[in-house]
């Protein structure tokens, strides 16, 4: 069985390099910016390019085929996806839908993220309660991942920054700001596709 028909039976990683290469033992990456990419965009470029600048290490992309809110993608439709990244970047494909998921996967990591993505990950009712939100930070700490976090607009078209957000205060270490005078973007995949 080839390693992407693997991936798909299985709830490991896979690894795909820009030449299309994929492996699924594979150094762990410690700079991943995840996102469906559907497009990937001037943005998503971007982020990661910053995200690396400031990090000093690279920035790799990181695609799950399960999602919390919406269907799992199919072998075509991954495929489509991919092709994006050929010859540019590197992706991790995985079944991993939640943050607390990505940090068992990739111990030590610093996930990008918006800052709408953020909100989400400290707001308790993307949990059972808030106890469960709170346990879930202290995992994803003890897996040694931490957020890096560029500003986004929210619904009303406001501009969200790290600051703005509800942070509980014993998470407060797991999350780091990029500046947005070092990066900031309107574009958002859903706009893209309407």
């Amino acid at each position: 069985m080839n390693p992407f028909d693997e991936f798909l039976h299985t709830a490991g990683v896979l690894h795909v390099a820009p030449d299309g290469q994929m492996r699924a033992n594979d150094v762990t990456p410690r700079l991943l910016l995840p996102g469906s990419f559907n497009p990937v965009h001037r943005g998503h470029w971007g982020l990661a390019e910053v995200a690396s600048e400031l990090h000093g290490v690279p920035a790799t992309f990181e695609l799950s085929v399960a999602n919390v809110d919406k269907p799992t993608l199919t072998a075509d439709e991954i495929r489509r996806r991919l092709e994006q990244f050929h010859d540019r970047a590197s992706v991790w494909l995985t079944h991993a839908p939640r943050f607390l998921d990505k940090a068992a996967l990739f111990p030590g990591a610093t996930f990008v993220v918006g800052a709408d993505t953020a909100l989400r990950i400290v707001l308790p009712r993307y949990y059972d309660d808030e106890a469960a939100m709170l346990a879930s930070l202290r995992a994803i700490r003890e897996r040694g991942c931490r957020f890096l976090v560029a500003c986004r607009t929210d619904a009303r078209g406001q501009w969200l920054r790290l600051a703005d957000l509800p942070i509980p205060h014993e998470a407060r270490e797991l999350f780091e700001e990029i500046p947005p005078e070092r990066f900031r973007c309107d574009v958002s995949s859903t706009q893209l596709r309407a």
